[in-house]
Order: structure tokens, then sequence, then C-alpha cells
């Protein structure tokens, strides 16, 4: 039986490259089918790709960190002395590239489609929000063990091939003594474990505290301090820090970068009148906690007004690709949210044939998942129309950069109170009124700027009478 080789799977209809995060097998291990092979990640999730054969890794053909095309061999794996270069001679050329564009074809055949599901591949995936690279430990394990201050090295593993994962650090954590903060930090300060931990404090409750440890301020102070001072010996300058551009950040700044190369950005800025979305937020928050609304927010307003606007301008829910336009029958609204790891683009499916409660349950459990980074590849691929919301942040208005392939994107912005003339013959004159900004980003090469400015006002026009489209 050949060799079977690791290929890169694609995640989604628009990724062109993955980034290795790590390797957690080396060349000479054993594996199964299931087992973990390495971790990698777009610019939208981290992913962990599996063996998908049974045998010996006879050749990794990428290293941590490299960019490798989707459909691309990554690994080969096999029996022990077969001819690793001849498995990947009869596998044939790389053709990511190939298979990429013969992909899009299929996705872009004809002027109105529906989004199609990515496509399933021979090495399964799942998600992470590690960026860890041990061998024998996944990155949730990781990032939980260095969040509780748990020496890894510690922890018996559990997994496949006695590989380390959440759980195993999570009993630990049940059978340690509780520490206060202070010695919690100490521990991640010194680097020192929890395997000789005492089973009782003399903090509160039995708490752990720093003189538990054994660990002084002075050492604590001494350990910073010697960290630091080898961070700036290798940069060479110690009022600088040097971050490589790598991995997701990496990988978004060229997304961004083809984004604004390839296309003919421009945007729009307006105001709606925002008195109904107040009131009605407030009428929400104070309703029967059993009708389900009080956790309705103002964004979730504006999601569910662009949802039923879009089903009345086709030519603003399309993608470009290539030299074609590929306009969807239904609205799925990719939804921008800000984690630790970078910006995710979460989609709300069929947005518009969801309720507003619906669409507000939606927006939280995909922000949810891309947060803790449990979301899934399918949950990030697909959106077909993009809103920003920065009006937490005070922003008045903005240039959202459009999430190719898309057409258009939509950034939602503060809240200000805007002069306004009053009915001719009111004595006041003027009176000052709520507008929430709006920003729409267009692709010139698909969008006229008088249609597109039409969009944005009858959009403006359904955020003001916000009441009557729930109504409809």
């Amino acid at each position: 039986m050949m060799a079977h080789i690791v290929i890169m799977p694609r995640q989604g209809n628009t990724v062109e490259s993955c980034v290795i995060v790590g390797w957690n097998k080396k060349e000479g291990d054993t594996v199964q089918a299931d087992s973990p092979l390495c971790d990698v990640e777009t610019d939208k999730a981290t992913f962990e790709i599996v063996a998908g054969a049974e045998g010996i890794v006879l050749k990794i053909l990428h290293e941590a960190g490299d960019d490798v095309p989707v459909l691309e061999p990554i690994a080969v794996i096999g029996k022990i002395g077969e001819n690793w270069q001849d498995a990947l001679a009869a596998h044939g050329p790389s053709s990511g590239s190939s298979a990429s564009a013969g992909h899009t074809e299929m996705a872009s055949s004809g002027l109105k489609s529906e989004p199609l599901s990515p496509v399933s591949t021979a090495a399964a995936s799942v998600p992470t929000n590690s960026l860890s690279s041990a061998a024998a430990v996944s990155p949730r394990a990781r990032q939980l063990a260095a969040r509780a201050a748990v020496d890894i090295s510690s922890v018996a593993g559990t997994g496949p091939g006695g590989r380390i994962i959440e759980r195993d650090v999570q009993a630990t954590l049940e059978h340690r003594p509780a520490l206060t903060a202070a010695a919690r930090a100490a521990l991640s300060s010194e680097g020192a474990g929890a395997a000789n931990l005492a089973d009782a404090g003399t903090g509160i409750g039995g708490r752990l505290r720093e003189a538990d440890l054994g660990i002084t301020k002075e050492k604590v102070d001494s350990s910073i301090a010697a960290s630091a001072s080898s961070q700036a010996a290798a940069l060479g300058t110690p009022e600088q820090i040097e971050t490589p551009l790598k991995g997701i950040r990496k990988i978004i700044s060229d997304r961004m970068l083809q984004s604004l190369s390839s296309t003919a950005q421009f945007t729009l800025n307006s105001r709606a009148r925002a008195d109904k979305l107040l009131e009605l937020r407030q009428r929400f928050k104070t309703s029967n906690q059993d009708l389900g609304l009080s956790g309705i927010t103002i964004n979730d307003l504006v999601l569910f007004a662009v949802s039923r606007v879009l089903s009345h301008y086709p030519f603003m829910n399309a993608h470009k690709i290539d030299d074609r336009i590929i306009t969807y029958r239904s609205v799925h609204l990719g939804l921008a949210v800000d984690t630790e790891r970078g910006l995710m683009v979460p989609v709300i499916r069929n947005a518009d044939r969801l309720s507003l409660v619906q669409i507000s349950s939606e927006a939280k459990r995909l922000a949810a998942a891309c947060q803790n980074g449990t979301i899934m590849a399918d949950e990030l691929n697909g959106s077909t129309f993009t809103v920003t919301n920065l009006g937490s942040l005070g922003i008045e208005s903005f240039t959202p950069v459009i999430n190719i392939p898309e057409v258009a994107i939509l950034g939602v912005c503060n809240i200000e109170l805007k002069p306004i003339a009053k009915a001719q013959g009111d004595p006041d004159g003027i009176e000052f009124v709520p507008h929430i900004g709006l920003s729409l980003t267009i692709n010139h090469q698909v969008v006229d700027g008088a249609p597109a400015a039409r969009f944005l006002k009858a959009l403006c026009d359904a955020i003001s009478q916000i009441d009557l489209w729930l109504a409809h």
C-alpha cells in the first residue's frame, strides 16, 4: 500500500494558505489515523490536523512558521523503510493553486448562487485557540496551564499517545490547593511548578501564599529582571521591542493589503436617527425575562435592519470573483469580532429569515465561540456581507476594509446628538436628536456610488423606523 500524503486542508472558499503553527509529531514517530499531527492557522482560526493514516512519520515537508498553500503536501506517513520520495512523486506536483482555481470555478458557476460548503479533506481538523508548538501538549491544555501557573511537565497525559489535553490540566487543578493572586503571579514569574506544592497554605481558607512557596520578593524581582535583560540583550536595544510579523497577524496583514490592492474601495458616511433604537433597547432591557428580549443590543437591532434591507438590494449581497459577480438569494451576515488572536468574522446564516431574538442569540453565540476558541471552520466561511461595529469605542466614522470577495462592508459608529430643524413655525427652531453613524465601504468595480448611496439611505430609514420594520 502506498504511503499516505497529508495535505494542507482547505478551510473555506477564500482561504488560499495556512500557517503551520507547530508540529506535534516529529519524523520517525508512530502515529494513528486520529493522532494530532500539527496545528495550523488561517486569518480566522486555528486548527489541528490529524495524521489521517496509521504508520510512521516518514517526512515532514514544511517547518513551523511556513505559510503553506492549501492542498499542498505537508507530510508523508508510511511504513519503516518506505521511500517517501517515491510516494511524493506518485502523488504528483503540488497543485494548490490549480485546485484553488478549480474550487473557485465551482463556486462561481452562475450569476445567482448559494454559498458552497467547504470542501472536505482527508485530514480532519478540530479548532483550537492556542499557538503552542509543543509536541505532547494540546494548545488548549498549554493555555490553561499558563493561565493557572501549572507546571505542564508534572501533568500526566490521557490523550492519544499520552498527549496532555485540557482535562488533564483541569484534574491537576482540582487536586491543587488554591493560590492567592500574588502566589499565582509569583509562580508564573519564577517559572516554578505545581509538583511540590504543600497540601494547604497559611492564607485564608488554606490558600497558598508567596511565603508558603518559598519564593521571596527579591527572587521574583530578580527573575523578572533577568528575563527582561535577556530579551533586551537579544534585541540589542533595551528601549525597543521587535516582534516578527508572522502567524495569524501576518495573514491578516496580507489579506488587508490584498483587499485594498485588488479592489476599488471608497466609503460613504451617513447618520440615522437613533431615538427609536434607544427607546426599544430600553424597553427590551426592562421587559419580562420570560420574553427573552432583555439581552438584545443596539448592534442586534442594526444587524436585523441590515438583513432586511439587503434583501431589497441584492447587488450589495454579492461576491466578486475574477471577472464574475455572484449575487446571493439569502443574506449570510459576517460579524466582525475582536479577539486576543486578532479579528475574526463568524457568519450568521440566513439572517434575512431569522427573527430579532434569533439574530441576537446567534450573534452572541458566535462571538463567544470566537473569543474562547471553540469556533468551527464552517462558521467562519460563506459570509455575503459583513458588519463591523466600533461604536462602543466612541468612533464617529471610519473606513472599514472589505472582506473580499464581498463587495461591501458596513461600519457601525457611535450614537451622538445631532441638531436638526424643527417643523416650520416652531419657535424653538432646532432640536437635538440622537443619531448613529454608518460607514459603508463598497467595491467601485461592482457597485456605483449612486446605488450604494440609495442602499445606505434605505438602511438609515429602516434604522430610524426600526419599530415598524420589526412589525413586518
